[in-house]
């Protein structure tokens, strides 16, 4: 028989600190939702004690996922391990998952503690832990870099107090596989109760080996765990991808011998959602889930398919959930229609006012695009996923002027609050012009740090555009995205999506890595 490859998918908590990824509420638990239909085994929900808002994502997934495991991420203290069994309290069933670092750059630059206290630190916070959940994972940060002696004498101690998953992180992705699995196979045979816990794997791809690292701990080291992410997404380089081990795993079972409960039909579906929330687009080469993965341009690569597709296929592209039959509704579809495909696409709303809200920006969207596509409908939904509360600035007209010879002029109407404000600017083109508009009365004194431009669906100058605008201001660096068939106005949407971001002044604390 074989045995069972746990999947701990960690997009709304590390994912999610990379720069300007950070979701709402409503996003997280959109999203949330699509990982329970890919029948995700662990969603690790986000680190409750790291800000209230963060605290009611958690609650809000905890109180409506049935199905997975729903985690949150802990400090080893006392107040953040309450607050995260405080926002479990809903769950069908709850993981608290705490963590303290243990290498010595860590303890010695970082926390400022000794050995003893750290090893003191870390069995404590478990046993209290223990007492508010049966379900308790632990991690030693950066524990790849750490002492192999001391890592095994805190590992013995927490798995003695109750932890029943045990994870090692490559924090900086540090890892080669060879070495890395090795160290997992090493530290299980110096801890003499190994076999009371599950054995977890979290690989960084700052070398771009995140995923390779974390097969090899598992088929060199023994874990039964691997923690990843929708697209790799997570900061710097990113996290293990979820779409790579889970594809390398079931297309290669003859050598890995392992099963995962994963719907791999709800791959591609999950990697859009992702993508169009966090505004972080994925790579066209990306593997199973990029534009051309399974795209074949060689001649000999074409005719081999077209004579038997496994001639150059590995994995068939309906399998992960790409489909030939992308059209679903136009302009003459009903309410109900939209609603149906509102939940075949894991699209979840509160109430009936949000549905014909949705229903109403679709009409819009179908009177100037005559075919609506998937990613149209998940890209109208982002757009409108910042509720009426915290939408401080809004789009209301924008007109603009180019042609040859003469300088993009552009004129913008927008709602800051109650007030309307009018502006107008030159510009270098005509998005450049816009946006220059919108900061002339915002005066924001934002940094803009990206600008991409991505097309929503491909193969017809009809699609809409997806704009991606990134700012940064006083630290905080946030992403705004846009979608409209007019790449200008997707533009002004953007920026004035970022400003949103801006202008929310929810704090978020770093957690590990």
């Amino acid at each position: 028989m074989a045995d069972q490859l746990i999947i701990f998918d960690t997009t709304l908590r590390d994912g999610e600190q990379s720069p300007g990824a950070s979701m709402t509420r409503d996003e997280k638990l959109r999203i949330a939702r699509q990982l329970e239909r890919l029948r995700v085994d662990v969603i690790e929900a986000g680190f409750a004690a790291s800000s209230n808002g963060d605290f009611e994502a958690v609650k809000a997934i905890a109180d409506n996922i049935r199905e997975s495991i729903v985690c949150s991420l802990a400090r080893a203290n006392d107040r953040d391990i309450a607050r995260a069994a405080e926002a479990l309290k809903g769950a069908a069933r709850a993981r608290i998952h705490t963590f303290i670092a243990t290498s010595e750059l860590h303890m010695e630059k970082k926390l400022r503690m000794t050995r003893d206290q750290v090893f003191e630190q870390a069995r404590q916070a478990v046993r209290f832990a223990r007492n508010l959940s049966a379900d308790i994972e632990f991690s030693p940060e950066d524990g790849y870099r750490s002492d192999p002696d001391f890592l095994a004498r805190v590992i013995e101690a927490v798995i003695a107090e109750g932890a029943r998953t045990i994870n090692i992180p490559d924090t900086v992705g540090y890892a080669v596989p060879e070495l890395f699995g090795q160290f997992i196979h090493d530290l299980r045979q110096r801890v003499p109760n190994s076999d009371k816990a599950v054995w977890s794997v979290h690989c960084h791809n700052d070398l771009g080996m995140a995923v390779a690292n974390s097969l090899a701990g598992v088929m060199i080291g023994g874990a039964r765990q691997v923690e990843c992410t929708i697209n790799g997404l997570g900061e710097r380089a990113g996290n293990c991808s979820l779409e790579e081990v889970v594809m390398a795993v079931k297309t290669r079972r003859d050598y890995f011998k392992l099963e995962v409960g994963i719907d791999t039909s709800q791959i591609v579906p999950a990697s859009r959602m992702v993508s169009q929330t966090t505004g972080f687009v994925v790579q066209p080469n990306k593997a199973v889930v990029g534009a051309n993965a399974f795209a074949h341009a060689s001649g000999i690569h074409q005719d081999g398919v077209l004579k038997a597709r496994d001639t150059y296929e590995i994995m068939r592209a309906e399998d992960v959930g790409w489909s030939a039959n992308k059209i679903v509704l136009g302009k003459l579809s009903g309410r109900n229609a939209f609603k149906a495909r509102l939940i075949e696409l894991g699209i979840a709303f509160e109430s009936e006012a949000e549905v014909n809200a949705a229903f109403a920006r679709f009409k819009d969207l179908a009177d100037r695009k005559s075919d609506i596509f998937d990613e149209d409908i998940l890209a109208l939904v982002g757009d409108e996923s910042v509720t009426a509360e915290q939408e401080h600035y809004r789009l209301l007209a924008l007109s603009q002027r180019s042609e040859t010879g003469e300088r993009p002029h552009a004129k913008v109407a927008f709602a800051a609050g109650n007030t309307e404000f009018h502006a107008e600017s030159d510009g270098n083109g005509p998005v450049d012009a816009s946006l220059k508009a919108i900061e002339s009365r915002v005066q924001s004194g934002a940094e803009l740090m990206l600008y991409s431009v991505n097309a929503i669906t491909s193969g017809s100058t009809e699609s809409q555009g997806e704009v991606t605008v990134r700012l940064q201001h006083g630290g905080r660096v946030v992403n705004g995205v846009g979608a409209d068939p007019d790449i200008v106005v997707a533009s002004a949407k953007a920026y004035l999506s970022a400003l949103n971001k801006l202008h929310s002044k929810a704090e978020r604390v770093a957690a590990q890595g």
